[in-house]
């Protein structure tokens, strides 16, 4: 078979992909090995594949691959999530294009409009991770609104509010003016601008005749009476001032204690209002005295319960002014803080403006500035349900890779809040709550009681309910209409059952998937939604399966530019990731990516890391066509060279394998990336094969080259997890293979014992090699000339088992043992042991005396560096001993080089 000069990955990645779907490879069910189960972060149906997912679902198919190659029954489960807020505005959006409004064409168009979008766009982003290589079970693929989700969704609100733990009411919430909806507080982003600080005074309601009192008091303006007082707030938002209903001050602050009693006029809507006192105050922050906006503050709030003030809601859920505020009515927010300075200044209220640097709330849906709203809504009491999530991090039942994110856990659960459950949208979960209206056939006393609302999960549950809870309204002469409540529940109210639901273990707790598959693994997700998503998934868990949804949860960094920018359209900084998998292949940008991506921590992308990883692809298909390439004869006998490097390679492998398994069991990805693409690299292409490579036109013998073809096959196999599509082509060219067959369901090869000496021994047999070709550079002495080799055995650096392999990539003529250093003669060092070559009369002298000083100098330095070490007692008393017994060899190894320079000097001379 010929086998083309370069790697075409655009045809071998598609050419694989189809077969392996064919093969049903990626399918899983049921039986009796151990399931390793991984379910996919759900990305928005309105998404389209950026950096941040191509990391994300890198990682796990890696874990999911490698699964597979280890003897589990693996199961990636796909799916996407609804996202009610983004998926709605694109539908207005459209609709809008079209010349249709929403609320004119109803709910029920609406959704048909809604669903109709999401089968056109919803598997998009799906699709595109199939680029990616991602080996999901797509026969599995879910989405939060499809028929068993929804099932799902809907039964566990039912239950938890006969649980009493979802309760209505009124309560301040995060409202989201553009998409006309509260938000949860972990959807507000908050970001730093700087903004104006406004000092507007408010007339005392009674003339007095005090002093001045601090700096809250001010002169009257020209044309009102000297008796008049006026007392100075501070406010970022003047817009605000037309729903206030009290000025309040510190009952501590002693420039105010005069005021207690008195009432203000609000400016412009002339309100009197009462000046109360509240610990709450900061007597630092501005002048002292604060307004108080319950409708608009959550802190105002909370101070306007306390002193019971009336609540003035002055806007319009569009975050335009409401009939309330009196003036600026239907003005924007925004627009009406710009109206209302000049207003103010004209009426005499305005004292200054400052700068002032501030946090301002963002949705992160919208990315529109948040309004404080007192709201009733929907909310799960989440205090008790917390505990045994918190608990279950806390004592390592589930583990956080890395570490330091259990902190922001156990922070974020121990000061809970109540979760605001329900959004005034129309595309999601409608929330299963009816309301009960009286028939007209009622007796009037009986059409007047107020009659409620049931919580059932569907609206024929409904109506038996209601006829138990009333029984009246069931007979001949009752009757009753049910009204569902508007409101849809938040997304994140469907997706924190994800590990359960996807295996239908809501609907049908005992079926036999949800028994095999959950708990799941491994999560890989962002830490951005350690709080939306992570562990409400944990809190569910524990209450509907009394277990963990996952054993171990992977946080992936934040892919950024080599600038540490934030990837973002805005930027122009973000890389069509489909672009780059043209450009350099999936394999390319998948090992791309992990090149510098330690868990939790960011990584810096630039394109040259898909180019390395292009590069790497390259090396494999040149190695690979290189060992094609050799003629191959049965009769000749294995040279010692090769009998030594392939034992030494097999235990290389031995050890590598090991310490794969260490990395993947602590969650270093990327350090078990970087450990098979040097040991590919550097330990296989550049030093195993070149020992084994036949002389130009020579054979090789069979022994050896099938030796070479299994190192490939395990090779590509350790490698497979990390780049699927090369590694499964050169598989399959290395012998010849069944229909069938493929690399992916092979056993990853195991760890086994290896010589520990041998590697150490090989690693001074590199030294030396590299020794004898860096003499040959520096005194130009062509390769295909050959050289005698003396050497000065010391106690360490040299072994005569070896010698044959030093002799084959040293092109040497012989080696020779000598007892002295030998004049006239190129020196090196590997340890203890001398190394000579001898040039005669063409040696430098002075020159050879300056490189040995250089580096005596240099491993007195590094000698110095150790004896720090293990003279600090702290380091000797707490290292780990195998990390001790290390800095102790390295001692004893540079005294006893540094011996045998200064013997190599004396003799020069």
């Amino acid at each position: 078979m010929e086998i083309p000069s370069k790697y075409d990955p655009s045809k071998i990645e598609k050419k694989w992909y189809q077969y392996w779907l064919e093969q049903r490879f990626f399918h899983s069910e049921p039986d009796e090995r151990e399931p390793y189960t991984i379910v996919i972060p759900p990305p928005n149906v309105t998404g389209v594949l950026h950096m941040g997912h191509m990391l994300n679902n890198t990682i796990q198919d890696i874990m999911v691959r490698r699964a597979r190659m280890t003897g589990k029954n693996a199961c990636w489960v796909p799916g996407t999530d609804h996202a009610s807020i983004a998926t709605e505005a694109k539908v207005v959006n459209k609709l809008k294009s079209e010349g249709i409004n929403k609320h004119d064409i109803g709910r029920e168009k609406f959704i048909e409009h809604a669903w109709e979008w999401t089968h056109k766009h919803g598997g998009i982003i799906l699709e595109q991770l199939k680029k990616l290589g991602a080996s999901c079970d797509w026969d599995r693929t879910c989405f939060t609104m499809d028929e068993e989700r929804s099932r799902s969704v809907i039964k566990v609100f039912v239950d938890l509010y006969n649980k009493g733990l979802i309760y209505r009411g009124i309560r301040m919430v995060n409202w989201d003016p553009q998409a006309k909806t509260a938000v949860s507080d972990e959807e507000v982003i908050y970001k730093e601008e700087e903004s104006k600080l406004y000092y507007v005074r408010y007339k005392i309601e009674a003339p007095h005749n005090s002093p001045e009192v601090g700096k809250a008091l001010v002169s009257p303006p020209p044309g009102e009476s000297e008796g008049a007082s006026y007392v100075t707030i501070a406010t970022t938002r003047p817009e605000t001032i037309l729903g206030d209903t009290a000025v309040c001050v510190n009952p501590n602050d002693d420039r105010f204690k005069h005021l207690k009693g008195k009432k203000v006029i609000v400016p412009l809507v002339n309100r009197i209002i009462p000046i109360i006192e509240d610990e709450y105050v900061d007597m630092e922050f501005g002048t002292g005295c604060l307004k108080i906006t319950p409708a608009h503050d959550v802190n105002d709030y909370e101070i306007g319960m306390r002193h019971n003030l009336e609540i003035i809601d002055t806007f319009n859920d569009d975050g335009t002014l409401s009939e309330k505020a009196g003036v600026l009515i239907g003005i924007d927010r925004f627009e009406a803080r710009k109206q209302i300075i000049p207003l103010l200044e004209e009426a005499g209220n305005l004292v200054k403006t400052e700068k002032y640097t501030n946090k301002i709330g963002y949705s992160e849906r919208t990315d529109v500035v948040i309004e404080p709203k007192l709201s009733t809504q929907w909310f799960i009491a989440m205090e008790k349900l917390a505990k045994p999530a918190l608990k279950a991090v806390e004592q390592d039942e589930v583990v956080f890779h890395p570490a330091k994110f259990k902190n922001l856990y156990r922070y974020w659960m121990s000061n809970v809040k109540d979760w605001c459950i329900s959004r005034q949208l129309w595309w999601g979960h409608q929330i299963p709550v009816y309301y009960i209206s009286p028939s007209s056939n009622l007796p009037q006393a009986e059409r007047e009681k107020d009659y409620g609302f049931v919580v059932a999960e569907s609206e024929e549950e409904a109506r038996k309910l209601v006829v138990e809870k009333f029984p009246y309204l069931g007979g001949a002469r009752g009757g009753f209409s049910l009204k569902q409540d508007e409101d849809v529940l938040d997304t994140w109210a469907s997706s924190w059952l994800w590990p359960i639901s996807v295996f239908g273990g809501i609907t049908n707790p005992d079926n036999e998937e949800i028994q095999y598959y959950y708990p799941t693994s491994d999560l890989v997700t962002a830490p951005d939604i350690i709080f939306f998503w992570v562990a409400r998934m944990i809190i569910s868990g524990y209450e509907y399966r009394n277990q963990y949804p996952f054993k171990n949860v992977y946080f992936t960094g934040m892919v950024r530019d080599s600038q540490r920018r934030k990837m973002s359209k805005s930027l122009g900084n973000s890389p069509d990731p489909l672009k780059l998998i043209d450009k350099f292949g999936a394999d390319g940008v998948r090992i791309g990516m992990l090149f510098c991506s330690p868990a939790g921590g960011d990584l810096l992308f630039d394109e040259s890391l898909p180019e390395q990883g292009q590069g790497f692809a390259t090396k494999i298909w040149n190695a690979f066509r290189l060992v094609k390439s050799w003629n191959v004869d049965e009769n000749i006998d294995q040279p010692e060279h090769s009998k030594i490097a392939i034992r030494w390679f097999e235990n290389k492998l031995a050890a590598v394998i090991s310490e794969m398994d260490d990395h993947f069991s602590k969650f270093r990805i990327s350090d078990a990336l970087m450990l098979v693409y040097t040991t590919i690299r550097d330990e296989f292409s550049s030093w195993l094969l070149e020992i084994v490579k036949p002389a130009y036109q020579k054979p090789i013998d069979a022994k050896t080259y099938n030796k070479v073809i299994g190192l490939f096959d395990q090779l590509m196999r350790v490698l497979h997890p990390f780049m699927p599509f090369i590694t499964e082509e050169v598989w399959h060219l290395l012998v010849e293979r069944e229909k069938g067959e493929s690399i992916m369901i092979e056993q990853m090869p195991k760890f086994n014992t290896f010589n520990k000496e041998l590697l150490e021994n090989f690693e001074d047999v590199k030294e030396a090699v590299s020794g004898i070709r860096n003499v040959r550079k520096s005194n130009n002495i062509a390769f295909k000339d050959p050289v005698e080799l003396f050497i000065k055995k010391g106690s360490k650096g040299y072994n005569k088992k070896f010698d044959a392999v030093i002799e084959k990539m040293g092109n040497l003529e012989k080696i020779s043992l000598v007892n002295e250093d030998v004049k006239g003669a190129v020196s090196f060092r590997v340890k203890t042991s001398g190394f000579f070559i001898a040039l005669g009369a063409n040696v430098d002298v002075e020159a050879e005396l300056a490189k040995l000083e250089e580096e005596l100098n240099y491993t007195k330095g590094f000698l110095n560096s150790v004896m720090k070490k293990l003279g600090n007692e702290r380091f000797v008393n707490n290292a780990p001993e195998k990390v001790v017994d290390i800095e102790r060899k390295k001692k004893a190894d540079a005294e006893d080089k540094i011996k045998a320079l200064e013997e190599r000097i004396a003799t020069l001379k």
